[in-house]
């Protein structure tokens, strides 16, 4: 990426150091990832075990087994049931603080980086857990050969542009930095639709209206399915 940058600038090592660009894109590369809460390439699923007793847990311990560790839980559930996220403050109306209810849990909640359980397991219990990791360091310190590996390739090219627009931001260019800036941005707003969009298989819904009666009432309704529906 440095190689095309200096190339498109007309620059050398002399006008902006490898550091220094490294930097740049490594700037780039951040505005990117976090200008998404829930970027899908970021999705995994992990598991953690639940201690006696214990109804705390810090996303840290949920996120060990993921490499670098999560951002965000999405969704927990046990080998037999769904967990259903709840508030806290909802969840320690049901749970007094003074009171001990123990049992396989049914509802979380997420406070200052913990997870609690409702109710307080018994025992060891394993829990399955969605959620978002954390994005691999890139920038500083990386070759000129080096791309992100947690982004998809379309990506790239969108980091080599924020690189430009800094590039000539630092060469004192601001008709050009503006320039590239304002491609930086209309790039990272098409990517977002394309990624952002939902799942192939969900239902297109037209003016906030459900598309299918039947399932707007519930996941498993107890009766038959009208022709009509």
């Amino acid at each position: 990426m440095r190689s095309y940058v200096r190339s498109v600038v007309d620059i050398d090592t002399a006008d902006i150091s490898d550091d220094t660009l490294n930097r740049f894109l490594g700037e780039g590369y951040d505005v990117i990832v976090y200008s998404e809460k829930r970027w899908p390439f970021f999705e995994v699923s992990t598991t953690f075990d639940t201690v006696a007793d214990q109804k705390d847990y810090t996303l840290a311990a949920v996120g060990t087994l993921v490499t670098g560790g999560l951002r965000e839980i999405a969704a927990i559930r046990t080998d037999s049931h769904v967990v259903s996220f709840v508030g806290r403050d909802a969840g320690d109306v049901v749970y007094p603080l003074n009171v001990t209810g123990s049992g396989s849990p049914w509802w979380w909640s997420y406070w200052g980086e913990s997870v609690r359980l409702y109710a307080t397991p018994t025992g060891v219990e394993t829990m399955n857990v969605r959620g978002y990791k954390n994005p691999t360091a890139f920038g500083a310190g990386v070759s000129d050969s080096t791309e992100p590996t947690d982004l998809p390739t379309p990506f790239h090219m969108v980091i080599a542009t924020y690189g430009l627009a800094r590039a000539y931001e630092q060469q004192e260019d601001p008709t050009m930095a503006a320039q590239y800036f304002q491609i930086f941005n209309q790039e990272l707003d098409n990517l977002k639709a394309r990624y952002d969009d939902m799942p192939a298989p969900q239902p297109v819904l037209l003016n906030s209206r459900s598309a299918s009666r039947w399932r707007s009432m519930t996941i498993l309704p107890n009766r038959l399915r009208y022709s009509w529906e």
